[in-house]
């Protein structure tokens, strides 16, 4: 049988991450799980270049880390704390991939569900895609979300299987 205790949604506050969201609140309230919303902040040192050297690299990173902040806070709803137990999930780090792994990890995470940009071929290859890499290193299940959402239906068997296990 399917355990899901731990959802964490992780989140880059794009319309698929929105999207990615719902699906993660969906199954903590379908398994009675908690939900974990986490962002990554990348740390600014790994893409300033010479042209920064003016710019006050530790006031930049304070600056994203409160933006984030606010916007973690807006993302989780009172309701969402109070029915799902609901957490936010601010790091910091040099790779959004990694932090979202570790965290997993450390809080003993059942499945991730996070969005998906779908971009082309050489933006994929230029740039890489976090959630591929949190599919390859993630310890648990990930659930890839594109934008738009589709309407999240319990499989009446599974659901069946679950409400007997309670």
């Amino acid at each position: 049988m399917i355990k899901i205790a731990n959802v964490l949604v992780a989140t880059d506050f794009s319309e698929a991450s929105e999207a990615a969201l719902t699906y993660g609140r969906e199954f903590a309230r379908t398994f009675g799980a908690r939900l974990h919303v986490l962002h990554a902040v990348e740390n600014p040192m790994m893409w300033a270049g010479p042209e920064s050297a003016a710019i006050d690299l530790g006031k930049l990173q304070s600056d994203l880390e409160a933006q984030a902040q606010l916007q973690l806070n807006a993302a989780v709803s009172d309701e969402d704390r109070t029915q799902l137990g609901a957490r936010t999930v601010m790091r910091t780090g040099n790779s959004p991939s990694y932090e979202i792994v570790g965290y997993a990890k450390e809080a003993a995470i059942d499945i991730i569900v996070m969005g998906t940009h779908g971009r082309g071929r050489m933006a994929h290859l230029l740039m890489g895609s976090v959630a591929e890499k949190v599919v390859r290193m993630a310890p648990c299940p990930v659930l890839t979300v594109r934008h738009p959402e589709h309407e999240f239906i319990m499989p009446d068997a599974l659901q069946t299987v679950h409400k007997a296990r309670r």
